[in-house]
């Protein structure tokens, strides 16, 4: 299964999957190519090391400055969600893997990918999803509601936010005194795992 793996960060999970694809003579993905929203993740850097073609889909990249300052929220998001499909179908991609990607996906990529488009979610699903619930955001709330368990999930992605298919799910507990920071330092060495382990279930069943 040929594999565009969407990005705005860091990329630790990018790396996570470039590691295994490498060490794995029977891994069922390749990734064919790297999509940014961003122009300065780290992230394309690690796609460059690993000789992955890169693309950016940012809104200032796809619309123009003038335009993108110009646009809505939602126009922004299609034109960014448009551009990224154009860059996964050139390369052949048969899936999407979002690794922490920050752009809502709107408009014909969630029909043209439907049922091949996977995303990490740092909490327990359907708890603490939907808009805004990213990052440090969704580990505050988790302590704020007084959780004693989070973890991550790996989930098919639909029209909603956080509403797609759940295919795999770790989870770690939540300890006395446990800050954003801490909660997401167990959880990070998790979210590597299911992610790979997403990914592969997807290639299987496709």
């Amino acid at each position: 299964m040929n594999i565009a793996v969407f990005v705005s960060g860091g990329g630790t999970n990018l790396q996570a999957l470039i590691d295994y694809e490498k060490q794995h003579a029977d891994c069922p993905y390749k990734i064919v190519v790297v999509v940014s929203d961003n122009k300065k993740a780290f992230a394309l850097e690690r796609a460059e090391k690993a000789n992955i073609p890169t693309a950016v889909c940012s809104p200032f990249a796809v619309l123009g400055e003038q335009a993108a300052k110009a646009a809505t929220k939602e126009e922004k998001r299609v034109a960014v969600s448009d551009a990224a499909l154009a860059v996964a179908q050139t390369h052949g991609a048969d899936a999407i893997v979002l690794a922490g990607w920050l752009t809502v996906l709107s408009g014909r990529i969630i029909n043209d990918f439907s049922g091949r488009i996977v995303n990490l979610h740092p909490a327990l699903l359907p708890k603490f999803g939907g808009v805004g619930m990213w990052g440090h955001h969704v580990h505050e709330a988790v302590l704020a509601a007084g959780e004693s368990e989070s973890g991550c999930t790996v989930h098919l992605v639909d029209s909603g936010c956080d509403t797609g298919k759940i295919l795999v799910q770790k989870k770690v507990p939540v300890l006395p005194g446990d800050t954003p920071d801490s909660l997401y330092a167990r959880i990070a060495p998790h979210e590597h795992e299911a992610m790979i382990e997403g990914v592969c279930l997807l290639a299987k069943s496709l």
